[in-house]
């Protein structure tokens, strides 16, 4: 394996299949510019007269849509940003808090990372879309799986406040996991 001198930029992206590492090289030199996906290369081009512009590829298990814009700061110096779904890699997490929940627990000595879609209620277990069950209860929903023989259910109840809406809790053997922040 080559070692990567060219490696310009690292970036970490929370998805709900798991955290991908994408990283990317540029030869301001001889133009090549490769991506890499979680060590695995997506692109590779030799050679490049242009050495400004965009490659767009995919992540994860949902394909989800990603860019990295290379533009020329002065001089040859360049900057590196990358896209999300067509947006900046920060305003795509900000948008992300507000559409997910995440739970990180260990069951058994294995660490599960779970994500609640709010817009479509799948959920996600270490890369994997669960199978669930939901229910209406009194007081709002459950969505119920399972996660080595552990029963699950995340309870959405109303905060009762509307700019709070509602509130999502992971429930494991009947105990509540805390919410973690990426």
């Amino acid at each position: 394996l080559e070692k990567m001198t060219d490696l310009v930029a690292v970036w970490e992206v929370a998805l709900s299949d798991g955290v991908h590492k994408i990283e990317f090289e540029h030869g301001t030199t001889s133009g090549k510019r490769v991506v890499y996906v979680d060590g695995k290369e997506e692109i590779r081009r030799e050679w490049m007269f242009k050495l400004v512009g965009k490659e767009t590829f995919t992540v994860g298990a949902t394909k989800t849509k990603a860019a990295i814009n290379i533009d020329a700061v002065g001089g040859f110096a360049y900057e590196y940003t990358l896209e999300i779904n067509g947006r900046s890699l920060k305003k795509y997490m900000e948008n992300r808090l507000k559409t997910t929940n995440t739970w990180m627990l260990n069951l058994g000595g294995t660490d599960y990372r779970i994500v609640l879609e709010k817009d479509t209620m799948d959920v996600w277990c270490n890369g994997q879309k669960m199978e669930t069950a939901g229910e209406f209860v009194e007081d709002g929903t459950e969505t119920h799986f399972t996660v080595a023989d552990h029963s699950c259910c995340i309870k959405a109840v109303s905060s009762g406040k509307r700019k709070e809406g509602i509130i999502h809790t992971l429930i494991v053997d009947n105990r509540e996991v805390p919410e973690a922040v990426e």
